[in-house]
C-alpha cells in the first residue's frame, strides 16, 4: 500500500508541477510583494530602525522569506478549490489510486513552489547586500525549517480549499498569516515595541522562527529559539493534518 501510495503521489506531483511550470508567472507574482517590502523597508525605512545591525537587510531577510511563504500557500487552496469544482477530484477517486495522494501532491508542489520563490528572494537579497557566514549545514538547516513551516502552514490552506464556498474565500485565509511577521521580530526588535504588542510578538510562532534563522544566517548559536520553532511548525502541522484529512473524508463519502 505505502508503495502504491508513494507511486501515486509521485505522479499526481509530477501533474501539479507541469502545471506550475507552464505558469511561472504564480511564483514571480507571489515573490513580488515580498521584494517589494524587501526595497521599501532596506531603502526607504530602513535608516530610521534600529536593530543592532550593520546591516538591514541580513536583519530583515528571514521575515520576508516567511511572508513569501503565507503568500504562496493562498495559490494551494485556490488550486485545491478549483479542483473539487471543477470534478477532476471525483475522476482521479474513480480510479485505483490512493486517495490521500491527491492531497498531498498539492502539499508537496506548495513546497517546492514556495521554496522556489524563497530563492529568488534571497538572490534579490545578495543582490542588495545580504551577506551570511554560515557554512552548508546552517543552509541546511535553514532551508529545513522553511520547507517545515511551508508544510504545515499548507496544510492550513488544504482545510480552506477543501471548506471555501468562493474561490475568494479559498484564499483569504492567507492574509492573517502574512501580516503575522509585522507583529514579530522581524522587522524590529521586540524590545522596542509597546507591553501588549511585545507580549504578542514574543509569543507567536514567527518570532522563534525569525531568530533561529537570523542566528543561523549569522553562524550564531540559536539557543531554545530553534525548539520553539519546530515546537510550533510540528504542532500547526500535525493539528491542521488531521483536521484536514477529517474534512476530505469527509467530501468524498
Amino acid at each position: 500500500m505505502s508503495t502504491h501510495f508513494f507511486g501515486d503521489t509521485a505522479v499526481l506531483l509530477g501533474r501539479s508541477m507541469r502545471h506550475i511550470f507552464r505558469s511561472v508567472d504564480t511564483i514571480i507574482t507571489t515573490a513580488i510583494t515580498p521584494i517589494a517590502l524587501l526595497l521599501l523597508f532596506v531603502y526607504v525605512l530602513g535608516g530610521a530602525i534600529e536593530t543592532g545591525t550593520d546591516n538591514y537587510v541580513n536583519y530583515l531577510l528571514p521575515g520576508i522569506m516567511l511572508i513569501a511563504i503565507a503568500s504562496g500557500i493562498a495559490y494551494t487552496a485556490f488550486r485545491l478549490f478549483t479542483d473539487m469544482k471543477s470534478g477532476i477530484f471525483e475522476r482521479f477517486h474513480s480510479m485505483p489510486i490512493a486517495r490521500s495522494s491527491v492531497l498531498w501532491a498539492h502539499v508537496l508542489t506548495s513546497v517546492v513552489a514556495n521554496l522556489l520563490s524563497v530563492i529568488i528572494i534571497v538572490l534579490v537579497g545578495l543582490l542588495m547586500g545580504f551577506r551570511s557566514s554560515s557554512g552548508p549545514l546552517e543552509w541546511l538547516a535553514v532551508a529545513g525549517i522553511l520547507a517545515l513551516f511551508t508544510l504545515a502552514l499548507t496544510w492550513v490552506a488544504v482545510i480552506a480549499g477543501l471548506t471555501a464556498s468562493t474561490v475568494e474565500g479559498a484564499s483569504a485565509f492567507s492574509y492573517p498569516l502574512i501580516f503575522l511577521p509585522f507583529i514579530s521580530s522581524a522587522f524590529v526588535p521586540t524590545e522596542t515595541t509597546p507591553g501588549p504588542v511585545r507580549w504578542f510578538a514574543e509569543n507567536q510562532p514567527v518570532t522563534a522562527i525569525v531568530n533561529t534563522i537570523q542566528h543561523l544566517f549569522a553562524g550564531q548559536p540559536v539557543g531554545s529559539d530553534i525548539w520553539i520553532a519546530l515546537a510550533w511548525c510540528v504542532g500547526i502541522l500535525v493539528l491542521a493534518y488531521v483536521f484536514a484529512m477529517a474534512v476530505y473524508r469527509h467530501k468524498i463519502t
